[in-house]
């Protein structure tokens, strides 16, 4: 494993908040954008791991485009593996979606062009493996709105991840308890009718110790308290079913949780001004990870999630979901003071985060456990029923409603929609054009992130009480509940539609909305 210097580090590990910091409008070339699918070396808890990432053409992670300026991309597998990449949360032709359903694989030292009209807001691109997204293959994507040029405002990103020294292959394996390996590595462009074909793994991936992970079976526990969000009780399943059982929150005890490629041993560092306005970008990038985002007391306001804006609601503490983004306005405190942005995982005491300083402020030093475990997120559902869309769906009447069930266990590991895996799935059929009410309707212990290709949709419904929430691309259905989510079904063609939790994907909990013409 090639190794660097400390100073190396700090250099290379600045680049992704360099990256973002800079204007768009500086750094486009005419032509437009090159990506790569590539290796590259980070530091975690004082040791050198090689991880994937997606650089750009100045080799930073990610992309950042101006107002208006279309996603006009080249990207390159420099990887010794086949890949495919995800542009999450935008809605580009079928055949640009980067899924393998209805993508070619991109194979070893093959290039391949995207050109599209880009959705405005915080987004995100990751490979459409399991075991590749897991291995960090994911980078944010962040397209700007005018206002968000001429604003006298700072933006900055937080880009978070759960890391582990294990493949992920071997994470993988450990998750499921070698109970599926024939899900695990599922082939996403088999025929509903059958066939296992195997998935493109990491087998060029090196670096990984064997230490570290193990399942943990953490169970929903702790009172919310100190923030906007405070006073509910999170016994049981949080859904007041009075059932007594508990959620399965972690599946998975990773060696460490990222923001911006850094722990809070050696956390990134970004000049803010006393005072100064703050628009910050969280992406939730995690394989399987659910967080808490708090502010430390600070009240900042929520005003977008997925990309698309809400009436803002105050806060010091929101949740994220895995796959989810938000858009937090926040001011910082005029004393100069830095304010650390912390990320707590659900149900545990680990935590990652960013710090937020002015010149000449004094850089906290922050444990990467917090003295007791963060309440759930899995659950409570009181941010996303407050929520509202500035531009909710025009009303008109549903020509198709759907349910879909979400099953599975921990025991044997296997996740599953309508009670089929991905390769005996059963696509959910609509027309194009429809007005379409889906309801996720969750029969399981655990949450799931649930993500919709090709489409934007608005939250209107939750265990059944109507509400016109949040305009969204991923929703989190709370175990023993159920979500409902309306959209004009858009292009006539196979869109994926799936759990964004890594291990459920990977043993089944992926389908396809089947749009027909």
């Amino acid at each position: 494993m090639t190794r660097f210097s400390r100073r190396g580090f700090l250099a290379a590990s600045a680049a992704l908040s360099a990256s973002l910091a800079v204007p768009a409008r500086l750094r486009a070339a005419p032509e437009g954008f090159s990506l790569t699918a590539t290796t590259r070396t980070i530091e975690v808890n004082g040791r050198a791991a090689t991880v994937m990432g997606l650089l750009n053409a100045q080799g930073r992670p990610g992309l950042t485009l101006a107002p208006g300026e279309r996603f006009r991309t080249r990207l390159t597998n420099a990887l010794d593996i086949d890949t495919i990449v995800h542009w999450h949360g935008q809605i580009p032709p079928n055949a640009q979606d980067g899924v393998p359903n209805t993508n070619p694989m991109l194979k070893p030292g093959e290039s391949r062009a995207y050109d599209f009209a880009p959705r405005p807001g915080t987004f995100w691109m990751h490979s459409h493996l399991p075991e590749q997204e897991i291995g960090l293959l994911a980078a944010p994507l962040i397209v700007h709105r005018p206002e968000d040029i001429s604003e006298d405002r700072q933006e900055v990103v937080m880009f978070l991840h759960d890391f582990s020294f294990l493949t992920p292959q071997e994470v993988l394996a450990r998750v499921t308890g070698g109970t599926a390996p024939d899900h695990m590595t599922m082939d996403h462009s088999a025929p509903p009718s059958g066939g296992n074909g195997a998935m493109p793994g990491m087998d060029g991936m090196s670096g990984h110790s064997m230490q570290g992970g193990a399942m943990s079976g953490m169970q929903g526990m702790g009172n919310m308290s100190g923030s906007g969000m405070a006073g509910m009780n999170m016994s049981g399943s949080g859904m007041g079913s009075g059932m007594g059982m508990a959620m399965d929150l972690n599946d998975f005890d990773f060696d460490a949780y990222l923001a911006n490629d850094r722990t809070l041993d050696d956390p990134d560092v970004i000049r803010t001004e006393p005072g100064g306005r703050i628009r910050l970008r969280v992406l939730n990038a995690a394989a399987m990870t659910a967080f808490w985002i708090d502010l430390g007391g600070v009240t900042g306001h929520l005003v977008a999630v997925d990309g698309e804006p809400v009436v803002p609601l105050a806060g010091t503490r929101f949740s994220a979901a895995p796959a989810q983004r938000l858009d937090i306005e926040l001011e910082m405190p005029t004393d100069g003071k830095a304010l650390p942005v912390l990320a707590l995982r659900e149900g545990a005491r680990e935590r990652t985060g960013i710090v937020l300083a002015p010149k000449g402020a004094a850089i906290p030093r922050i444990a990467a456990l917090s003295d007791t475990a963060h309440p759930a997120v899995s659950g409570d559902m009181r941010q996303e029923s407050a929520l509202r869309a500035l531009a909710p769906l025009a009303a008109r009447p549903v020509q198709a409603a759907r349910t879909v069930m979400l099953g599975g266990s921990m025991q044997p590991y296997v996740w599953t929609i309508d009670g089929r895996t991905w390769e005996n799935r059963q696509p959910v059929a609509v027309t194009s054009g429809d007005r379409v009410e889906l309801t996720f309707h969750n029969m399981s212990m655990m949450a799931h992130p649930m993500h919709l290709h090709g489409h934007v949709f608005q939250v209107v419904a939750l265990n059944g009480k109507r509400f016109s929430g949040a305009m969204r691309d991923t929703v989190h259905v709370p175990a023993m509940g159920s979500v409902t989510v309306a959209f004009d079904a858009g292009e006539a063609a196979p869109w994926m539609l799936h759990c964004h939790h890594m291990g459920h994907l990977a043993t089944g909990m992926m389908t396809e909305l089947a749009v027909s013409a």
